[in-house]
């Protein structure tokens, strides 16, 4: 059973069936429509210049059980079930695939997200001409709205913890940088909201900002709540080594409700990125088909991209604050920024417009010996 009708879930069943596991497959999802692809809705639903479309698989051809509307409430693992609204459900191998669910800011107010095709299309709605649109957090989510709300002749208004956009994940120097391409949308940075309500976003201090709409873009937790009492280890990702298995061989956990054990770096990762939820069923997929047979390991360079005010970031392998950082201007176009550990090895390298480059740093360090502790 694959709890979880997302990317991950949906490439997970059929990578099985692709793989030869002849067993009876039941693929929950929580939301009612079919499983679709959730990069488009931030690069293009919002912009109004297409619909989601579900993704290509056959499930009835492939005998693939898929209860959309359906979501798991608890896990048993000693009766080997997950029990839901519709009743328990008895499984023999488990995939977590549940994803993970957008941080919201406290108040009364209406406060939009961007996580599924239904937000997407209720944002969309609201970026008219000349509405003002408030968006807390200049995050990547939240740069990509804003200019998606900028495109469509809205005045915007960004609000932002850090001292620059992005300054949690790569420092304030080179949030700065990105702080530039808000041209012609208001940011306030290193400010405190104390929540949303009815008549505005409340800041710390006492402002009110009165909005349209206001988006929150602060990030995206886990969605293991209803695994908090079934003995797994939770951080809040579901913890499971470089096979994606828990400390229970029978079940698995991938994508967005995962933190891998990273032989590469030595360390969980939890990514929370397309190209992970992408790359990991085949992983998991061949575990199940074939058991020990299978070798197959999950340890990806962590790859993402985000497209925003007319750039394309690119993102590659994973620092923290120890590393150093390297920035080379010297280009055409666009820049790039390196990270390297205590021992000179390259942890990490960003990108801005130079999708040539990524590529070929990416293969560089797929290519080096990994770090197993």
């Amino acid at each position: 059973m694959i709890v979880g009708g997302g990317l991950s879930g949906s490439r997970t069943a059929t990578e099985l069936r692709k793989q030869g596991y002849p067993g009876p497959i039941v693929l929950l999802g929580a939301e009612t429509g079919l499983p679709y692809d959730r990069p488009p809705l931030s690069k293009a639903v919002i912009r109004g210049k297409r619909e989601s479309k579900p993704l290509k698989a056959d499930y009835a051809g492939l005998d693939i059980d898929l209860r959309l509307g359906t979501v798991a409430q608890s896990l048993n693992l000693v009766e080997r079930r997950v029990l839901t609204a519709d009743g328990p459900i008895e499984f023999s191998h488990l995939v977590i695939a549940a994803g993970a669910n957008p941080i919201q800011l406290p108040g009364r107010g209406e406060q939009l997200v961007l996580r599924t095709d239904v937000d997407a299309a209720a944002l969309r709605d609201r970026l008219q001409p000349g509405a003002h649109i408030v968006i807390v957090g200049a995050s990547w989510i939240g740069a990509e709205v804003a200019s998606a709300a900028l495109e469509r002749g809205c005045r915007v208004t960004g609000i932002e913890y850090h001292p620059a956009p992005l300054a949690q994940a790569f420092g304030a120097d080179i949030g700065a940088r990105f702080a530039r391409w808000w041209d012609g949308a208001e940011l306030r940075t290193s400010q405190r909201v104390a929540g949303v309500e009815p008549d505005g976003v409340q800041l710390q201090d006492g402002e009110v900002i009165a909005a349209d709409a206001v988006v929150t873009g602060i990030g995206v937790r886990a969605a293991t709540g209803w695994l908090a009492d079934s003995g797994l280890q939770l951080l809040p990702a579901v913890a499971v080594d470089e096979y994606l298995r828990t400390s229970d061989p029978a079940v698995y956990a991938l994508g967005d409700a995962a933190a891998w054990w990273s032989r590469r770096f030595g360390r969980h990762l939890d990514v929370q990125h397309w190209d992970d939820a992408y790359t990991a069923p085949s992983v998991v997929a061949g575990a199940i088909a074939h058991g020990d047979a299978s070798d197959l390991v999950h340890d990806p360079v962590p790859y993402f991209w985000s497209d925003q005010f007319g750039h394309r970031i690119e993102y590659v392998g994973h620092h923290d604050g120890s590393d150093t950082v390297c920035i080379d201007d010297d280009l055409a176009k666009g820049w790039v920024a390196r990270w390297t550990d205590s021992a000179g090895r390259r942890t990490a390298a960003l990108a801005v417009d130079q999708s040539k480059l990524i590529a070929a740093i990416r293969a560089e360090m797929a290519a080096e010996p990994r770090c197993v502790n």
